[in-house]
């Protein structure tokens, strides 16, 4: 068993000596691991010995013991101080009050009442050492569980039973950004259409490898990963340029798997609490979704992972894929309702609707990471698509509806 170790400071030898020989310390559990003579000593060896208990005379050479006793607090707060003083320093003992010393011991120390004091130490270090041991415990189990309690934040979190507040702590506690997600991403598996016979451990051994698949993608970027109530998976993501990989999800499922997932994915906007509507919009974006064929869904992961080049346009993303533009274009209008232009004005005015609520960058510099060679241009087409110009929408005018990408 562990013993508690001991100091006796005192700058005579024999209240040191007294005292040392005074009490059965083995059967306190307790070892003298150290004796100093003055205060500067003393510091030093209970420093170095980290000691649990210390028995400090008062009047020291060197260092006083009200000094000593202020260092030892500062650098070892869990020790337990016990002051030796005479009946002439009542003074200096009061004062001693003030740095929560533990207990007093009158000279000469009566071996009786020095025993019953060491043994009230004891049981504190005894009691305070299960505390630390079960709050360690609890941390530990916390910290094995944090994916789950991350899930059932977020969950709560969307279902809009959380103030601003509670969504604060909790952001906290769990460890994850403060601030409301970036991204939010939706996978759905139509399991039912095609595989209605098919047993449920079977289901949920897919439904365990496609959160596989995601996690492992977005295994660089902040993120928590869960199923909502209705078994629909969802993805809160807190850093930026994560679409392009949300949109490989479902080409990653159906070459490891062999199965089909729809994805849908919607910037989050807004306070804390407006996270719902976020879930709502990117659910309503998964249901308008068609099946793409393989060119057009080359050609969006492409434009969501390319879309700051400025010089990216129909001809060249259509020599990328080994195709004709006008072919490229017919099948873009047919599948995604839009021209390739419209589409990808719209990324990049969504891209930098995101920048000017969440940074502090310039316009100019807005501009160019969204992907337009000038200032004038960038405002121009961000009006044109919002109703309000750049820096109205950083001011607080929030942008038009529009279609969603």
């Amino acid at each position: 068993m562990e013993l508690w170790k001991v100091m006796i400071a005192d700058d005579e030898d024999i209240i040191r000596e007294g005292i040392k020989h005074s009490v059965d310390w083995k059967s306190l559990s307790m070892q003298v691991v150290a004796e100093a003579e003055d205060g500067e000593e003393a510091l030093e060896l209970a420093l170095r010995n980290a000691v649990h208990i210390a028995l400090v005379d008062l009047n020291m050479p060197i260092m006083h013991g009200l000094e000593l006793m202020r260092r030892i607090r500062e650098q070892l707060p869990g020790c337990k101080i016990v002051v030796i003083t005479g009946h002439d320093e009542f003074t200096y003992a009061q004062e001693s009050i003030r740095l929560q010393v533990n207990d007093y011991i009158l000279k000469p120390a009566d071996p009786q009442q020095l025993t019953q004091v060491l043994c009230g130490m004891r049981d504190e270090l005894a009691a305070e050492q299960q505390k630390r041991l079960h709050l360690q415990q609890a941390s530990q189990h916390i910290l094995k569980n944090f994916p789950l309690l991350r899930e059932r934040f977020c969950q709560e979190w969307l279902e809009g039973s959380l103030s601003p507040q509670e969504i604060m702590e909790q952001l906290q506690f769990l460890q994850l950004p403060q601030r409301v997600p970036h991204l939010i991403g939706i996978i759905r598996w139509s399991w039912e259409t095609r595989y209605s016979g098919m047993k449920e451990k079977e289901r949920q051994l897919f439904l365990f490898a496609i959160e596989n698949i995601a996690a492992e993608l977005l295994n660089d970027y902040p993120k928590v990963l869960f199923r909502d109530s209705s078994g629909l998976m969802v993805i809160l993501l807190w850093e930026d340029g994560a679409e392009g990989t949300v949109g490989r999800i479902g080409q990653e499922v159906r070459a490891n798997l062999g199965i089909a997932v729809e994805v849908a994915s919607e910037p989050v906007e807004g306070e804390l609490n407006q996270l719902l509507l976020c879930y709502h919009k990117c659910r309503a974006a998964l249901s308008r979704e068609v099946p793409l064929s393989p060119l057009v869904r080359r050609a969006k992961l492409y434009i969501l992972e390319h879309y700051s080049e400025c010089g990216m346009t129909l001809e060249s993303i259509a020599g990328m894929l080994q195709t004709s533009p006008v072919y490229l274009s017919r099948l873009f209008k047919h599948e995604l309702g839009e021209s390739f232009g419209v589409y990808l004005t719209q990324i990049r005015i969504r891209k930098a609707a995101q920048l000017l609520h969440s940074t502090e960058m310039s316009i100019y510099e807005v501009a160019e990471r969204s992907g337009y060679e000038t200032q004038h241009y960038f405002s121009t087409a961000f009006k044109k698509q919002t109703g309000v110009s750049p820096l109205q929408f950083r001011k607080g005018a929030g942008p038009a509806e529009g279609d969603n990408a």
